[in-house]
Order: C-alpha cells, then structure tokens, then sequence
C-alpha cells in the first residue's frame, strides 16, 4: 500500500502501543501516580524521508483522508480533532524541543488496531509514534522519559489538558510488567500483577473523543479550583497551587486525610464563579483571566467536593493496589477487585465520567465471574477494565459477549464489538529494514 500511495518503500517503521489504565483514573493531571500497562494493540507507521520539504500523510483506514503540508508550516486546528492533528502534535512538539524551523519532509502511512475514541490512547499513541518518526528522521536522540514529556506537552496543542499518564506508558512499557507512573520528574517502577487472573478489556461501543468535548477540559479546572479552595482554607499559598497533589504534599499529610480536609473545607452544592471568588477574595474578572481556561471562561457551576473526594480516594486506591500485588496475599485477585470496583463507583458518582453503556457493561462483567471491574481511560464511553480469574476466562468472554453484543435490537456496530483479554506489553520502537 505504500507503493501504490507514495511510488517507493519505506525506510523504517515506528510502533506506539495503546494503554489501559488498571487504576487510576482522572489524578495524573492532579500530580498523582497511576498504574496503567501497555496494550498488544498499537499505531505502526511506516516511512521514508524526502529531500522536499512536503509532509504527506495516508492512513490505511479509508476512513482517514490523505493529508499533506509543508513541513515548514505545521498548523494544528484546536477545533476539529481530525486524525492528522494527533500526528502533528508529536512532529511539533520534537521540532520545537530542538528549536528547528527547518524540517526535512516525508512519506508517512499509518496503520493502526487500537479501536478509536475507546479510552485505550489511541490518540496519544500516534502523537508518541509520530514525535519518535520525527526524531528518527532527524537523527537525533533523547531519553524515553525526556520522549514521554514531550509528548505530554504536545498533545494539548489540539486543546485536552491531560496529564502524560498515555504517553509515559506508551513510551516507558515493558512487556510483561504494569507500571506505577508517578509525575514530577517522571519514573516508572515495575509492578507485578497476580499470575492467577487476566485483565479482560470490553468496548462499550459508546465513542467518546476527549479534546471534542468540554467534559474533560472541565473535570480538570474543576481539580484545580478546588485544589486553590483547599489551600486558602489552610492557609496555604493558594495563587501559586495548581494541582490537588500539592496541596497534600505541602500539609505532610496522606491521601485519605484529604479526604477530611475535603469535607471540612468544601460543601457538596456545587459552587458558581461569584462563590469562587468571595472565597479566594478576587474578582470575576481575576478568576476568567488568571485561573479559568478559554474552553472554561462560560461555565456556570462547579463540583468541587466531588472532583477532590474522587481524586484523594483515587490516589488512595493506586497506592493499595501496588501495596497487594507487592504483598501478594493469598485473596490477592479478590482485594485487587474491590479496589477497581470501588474506582468505579467513584468514577460514576463523584467524578460523574460514566455513561449507562459502561456502567451496564460493568454490571454483567461483575455477574459473570469479574472479581473486579471498571471504566478506563476518559470514560464517558470507551471501555471496561475486568480482573477475571485465569480458569474463568472461557466462560466469562462467551457470558459477557452473550449478554452484552449479541442484543436482541442488533444496534451495536460489529467492527466496534471488542473483547480481549490483553497481557502487558512493550513501549514505543523503531523498527529498521534489513
């Protein structure tokens, strides 16, 4: 296909896995560690440098359409979430780390199994895949975690505040072990999961795309009013906090004693801008311009108790889980599942990103045999995350696509129905022709 697209052959290939985030859900962009692991699904883009300096881009999937710009004059639309935007993040962000004006063009086709909008990165993984072709075209090299920051950073030029979770996994995975990722500098400890069970990953079919939807981008202010309100309430520096964790690591106290800290100085009615700013003592006109981001300057309300109750208990629940799989005790697959049950319910109820697809698809996993299930990724859609005994894994998968894809109504789409069951795998890497 690569002939017939470009009339000539690839001269290396670059693969970036997707993820699944185990636990974790919604605080790395708060400053808090999180346990994904890469997935066997991947973005593998095949190139070959030119002397112009045109950028073309085809995607093997008709669905995409062919894309071609100068590679001088890379523009990234923030309002259309198109496929090539995600390419141009990672190109960008590596030309801009290097301070290049000039780069060199290429022929670039994309091929790709990680099902879109399915909270599985697939967006962050073609970011990652493009800044690693765009440093191999240039010759250059850099650390995988100087890769993963760079990336991270790349990734918001098309407008989602995330928080480096995807691509640190994308490029930081080993086959074999999830990672505990922690931010702030950024390092990845391995982390043994219970050889006695299967992490089963189920597609709700409901597509969600983070950098289309306000949704994400206001969970995020959400952390960060709240964080400045918590901070103000101990008397703490509050102009200078951005994030949930700090507050934490500046009070010397743990997770869960957040979480009183949260109850005293929050009330679970949601806030409006004018409450925000009596308590922080500024003016409408400080909160829109110094803290509120454009895509948040209309929003009325804000749930501050239920984002903080969320991120706290969440950060919590991280620590646990790695805590068991260290201890290995012998319920250890019963521990782990009460722990992303718990994740989940936190996600539907005080963080609200569920949907009834997934909550359903949660339910009958549990039903047929999960000792453990939850939302992953963005949520609002995509899929679910299962601990599944090993010896149970047969009748679960045949239990759970009966009861779930084979509906009476025939309304979900085939090629969306997935069900796998998926081992740890390894990061992003190039691959050179012999």
């Amino acid at each position: 296909m690569f002939n017939s697209k470009f009339g000539s052959i690839p001269k290396f290939y670059v693969r970036a896995p997707g993820r699944v985030n185990i636990i974790g859900e919604h605080i790395d962009y708060c400053g808090y560690s999180v346990l994904p692991m890469a997935v066997e699904q991947d973005v593998l883009i095949a190139v070959e440098p030119v002397k112009t300096y045109a950028l073309q881009l085809a995607n093997t999937n008709p669905l995409y359409p062919d894309f071609s710009t100068s590679a001088n004059n890379v523009q990234i639309d923030k309002t259309k979430p198109l496929w090539h935007n995600y390419f141009l993040c990672g190109l960008k962000g590596i030309q801009e780390h290097f301070g290049l004006s000039n780069l060199t063009g290429m022929n670039c086709l994309v091929d790709g199994n990680i099902p879109p909008s399915s909270g599985l990165s697939s967006s962050s993984a073609l970011v990652c895949c493009a800044g690693l072709v765009t440093l191999t075209v240039l010759g250059r090299s850099l650390s995988k975690v100087e890769l993963a920051e760079i990336c991270a950073k790349s990734e918001r030029y098309i407008g989602t505040e995330g928080g480096g979770m995807d691509q640190s996994i994308s490029f930081l995975a080993e086959e074999g072990t999830a990672k505990l990722i922690e931010f702030s500098p950024l390092r990845a400890t391995d982390v043994k999961l219970p050889s006695g069970a299967v992490f089963v990953i189920a597609n709700s079919c409901v597509e969600m795309n983070k950098a289309a939807t306000s949704h994400f981008n206001i969970r995020v202010m959400e952390c960060r009013l709240a964080a400045k309100l918590l901070a103000k309430y101990k008397s703490l520096q509050w102009d200078k906090v951005l994030r949930l964790e700090e507050v934490q690591a500046k009070l010397g106290i743990s997770p869960e004693e957040m979480l009183s800290v949260t109850e005293d100085a929050l009330h679970p009615e949601p806030y409006n801008p004018e409450e925000i700013c009596r308590c922080l003592g500024i003016s409408l006109e400080e909160l829109r311009t110094q803290i509120l981001s454009p895509n948040t300057q209309d929003v009325l309300i804000f749930k501050l108790y239920q984002r903080a109750k969320h991120v706290y208990s969440e950060a919590a629940r991280v620590l646990q889980f790695k805590k068991i799989c260290e201890e290995a005790p012998e319920n250890m697959v019963q521990l782990l599942g009460e722990l992303m049950n718990q994740s989940h319910m936190s996600c539907r109820d005080m963080y609200e990103c569920s949907c009834p697809e997934l909550d359903q698809l949660v339910d009958i996993c549990r039903k047929f045999g999960a000792q453990g299930s939850r939302l992953t990724g963005a949520g609002w859609g995509g899929c679910t995350v299962s601990i599944v005994p090993a010896d149970r894994l047969p009748s679960f998968l045949a239990n759970v696509h009966k009861a779930y894809y084979q509906r009476s109504d025939g309304s979900l789409a085939p090629e969306k129905q997935s069900l796998f069951a998926t081992k740890p795998g390894g990061g992003a890497l190039v691959l050179l022709e012999a």
